[in-house]
């Protein structure tokens, strides 16, 4: 499909389900002034990938919808993410709040973006973040709500129904397809019923909502926005790699994880029961992970003399790597080992993983940041962390990807071998990855455009 039948898709289709019934593109052209997108995003900045969800949405909006003015509904913006977004995007603007007992904004500038926005942009995460904003947004104001790139798991997790030890991906799908076309929530079902385009970052959750009969005109797989991110601090990124030796092409970064964020801790509040079963969990799967990175930490030193880097994508696992992926180390093998003691920014994140020679994580988000710079990088899924993982295989990752149940510490040093030995051959396959992942990006802006330019 060409891009003019695509944009005549999208707007007729948009019609019939009565989510362009303001043609807001043309509004704005008669008022003098530029399509408006609010993008709600910024879950949290405790995650470097929830932090890269916003930059990496802005980028996209800012190559193939340049003259589209964007504003920010954040969640959270600590641990420096606000001046990373206005240094990296000057003409972002922001605009906080909440809502309150009627639905409606509690901040007048959140109460002004929602009267001038002409798209209510929801960025990547999982399960469809504050679909209740966008439901709110939707029945106040009749605009057109759109998603880009999340992920909906109606297996893993707690609660009635879920499965909290989670499952691969193939167990996954099966058991999301043999769920009854009655089993999505009323909410969910409300706002993407009515969404302008549903872009999934990854086919499990898109084969499930098909199967659950949603009626959005656009349902299509659409990568996390994190693989957008161009920003870098190269000047920080590549101080700190001076200053402890590690030198390009010649070191791997390593990020560990548990197969349940402590959140209770890291907001230090009192843990609930269901904090108390996921510790549990934790506490008897954490080792077993972990010795398997640590014996491809072990062959790749032994191999090629070159050192390893220990990092975080969450701000618990500064320690945790510490604890999990180092100290059980021999001595022999520690000294080329180098901890990072401190959280960063997706920014400097980048510009690391970019003199790296490979990138291992337990974490889904920091692959997608060394994708995007062009390094190669293993994804080590565990069972509890939903469907996303799928999206690698979406984009042609999937020789890169490891179920870590079904994985061992040797099979990972095989496939990091062939990387050390073809370097090139990896570079390649990240440069394939990448147009693929290119063409859908630009797929998800052209149904942005589609939408606020109200082409009927």
């Amino acid at each position: 499909m060409n891009r003019r039948q695509f944009l005549a898709r999208s707007a007729v289709a948009g019609t019939a389900a009565g989510l362009l019934r303001l043609p807001a593109f043309a509004a704005a052209a008669k008022a003098g002034r530029p399509p408006r997108i609010l993008l709600r995003s910024s879950w949290q900045s405790v995650n470097i990938g929830d932090i890269g969800h916003t930059p990496g949405a802005l980028s996209l909006i800012e190559k193939h919808f340049p003259e589209a003015e964007v504003t920010l509904w954040p969640g959270s913006l600590g641990h420096g993410s606000r001046d990373l977004l206005t240094k990296g995007y000057p003409r972002l603007k922001i605009a906080e709040g909440s809502l309150g007992k009627d639905n409606k904004p509690t901040t007048p500038a959140l109460a002004k973006a929602w009267a001038e926005t002409d798209l209510y942009l929801s960025g990547s995460g999982s399960g469809f973040p504050a679909s209740n904003h966008a439901v709110a947004f939707q029945k106040q104001t009749g605009k057109p709500v759109g998603v880009f790139g999340v992920s909906n798991d109606p297996i893993s997790g707690f609660g009635a129904g879920r499965d909290p030890e989670g499952g691969t991906l193939k167990s996954l799908r099966e058991r999301a397809l043999k769920l009854p076309p009655t089993h999505l929530n009323a909410d969910l079902r409300f706002i993407m019923d009515r969404a302008a385009f549903f872009f999934c970052r990854d086919t499990i959750t898109r084969d499930y909502l098909k199967a659950q009969g949603v009626k959005t005109p656009i349902l299509e797989f659409g990568p996390d926005a994190q693989l957008g991110m161009h920003l870098r601090d190269d000047a920080k990124g590549h101080t700190w790699l001076a200053e402890r030796g590690l030198a390009e092409g010649k070191f791997i970064c390593v990020i560990p994880r548990l197969r349940y964020t402590p959140y209770y801790k890291i907001r230090n509040s009192k843990p609930n029961a269901d904090d108390l079963a996921k510790d549990k969990i934790n506490d008897r799967t954490t080792e077993q992970d972990h010795v398997k990175l640590r014996e491809m930490m072990i062959s790749y030193i032994k191999a090629t003399g070159n050192k390893v880097m220990v990092c975080a994508e969450m701000t618990y696992q500064v320690e945790m790597g510490k604890a999990v992926l180092v100290d059980p180390l021999p001595a022999d093998i520690k000294k080329n080992v180098v901890w990072r003691d401190t959280y960063w920014l997706p920014d400097e994140a980048a510009s690391i993983y970019a003199k790296a020679q490979a990138v291992v994580s337990v974490e889904c988000h920091s692959p997608l940041i060394a994708l995007h710079v062009g390094t190669p990088t293993f994804y080590v899924r565990q069972p509890t962390d939903t469907c996303k993982g799928q999206m690698y295989r979406d984009f042609g990752a999937g020789e890169w990807f490891f179920e870590v149940d079904e994985t061992s510490g040797p099979q990972l040093w095989s496939r990091l071998e062939a990387i050390v030995k073809d370097p090139a051959g990896a570079k390649a396959r990240v440069k394939s990855i990448q147009g693929i992942v290119g063409e859908r990006q630009k797929r998800m802006v052209d149904a942005v455009r589609a939408t606020v330019s109200g082409r009927v």
